[in-house]
C-alpha cells in the first residue's frame, strides 16, 4: 500500500522559514518524481516544485525559485522542502505526490501524479 505522510507545516511569521517532509512508503518503481504541491483557501492546487530519483533534477515555479529548496534522503524515503522568506501568499496547504519515471514538462499538472498525501497546513502571517 502506497502511503505519503507530510509534515512539518505551522504558523510563522513573514520572512520566517519552515522544512516540510514527505515520507513515502509502499512505492518502489526505479524511478519516481515528488511533486511539492500547494492549495490556497479558494484557489485551484499548484505545482511548486518536483525532483527526479534518476539524475537528480530539480525543477521550481517562479514564484518560489530561490527561496524554497527540495531534497530527497533516498535512506529515510523522504523528500524535504525547505521554505525561506516565507510570505504572506504562500499561505496553503501543501502535498506531496509520486510521479513514475522524472519530472517531465508536465510536472505542474495534478494528472501526472499517481499518489497523494493528506496534506500539511502553512500559515504566513504576523
Amino acid at each position: 500500500q502506497v502511503q505519503l505522510v507530510e509534515s512539518g507545516g505551522g504558523l510563522v511569521q513573514p520572512g520566517g522559514s519552515l522544512r516540510l517532509s514527505c515520507v513515502v512508503s509502499g512505492f518502489t518503481p526505479p524511478y519516481y518524481g515528488i511533486g511539492w504541491f500547494r492549495q490556497a483557501p479558494g484557489k485551484e492546487r499548484e505545482g511548486i516544485s518536483c525532483s527526479s530519483s534518476d539524475d537528480g533534477t530539480t525543477v521550481y515555479v517562479d514564484s518560489v525559485k530561490g527561496r524554497f529548496t527540495i531534497s530527497r534522503d533516498k535512506s529515510k524515503n523522504t523528500v524535504y522542502l525547505q521554505m525561506n522568506s516565507l510570505k504572506p501568499e504562500d499561505t496553503a496547504v501543501y502535498y506531496c505526490a509520486t510521479v513514475r519515471g522524472f519530472c517531465d514538462a508536465r510536472w505542474r499538472s495534478i494528472l501526472r501524479y499517481d499518489y497523494w498525501g493528506q496534506g500539511t497546513e502553512v500559515t504566513v502571517s504576523s
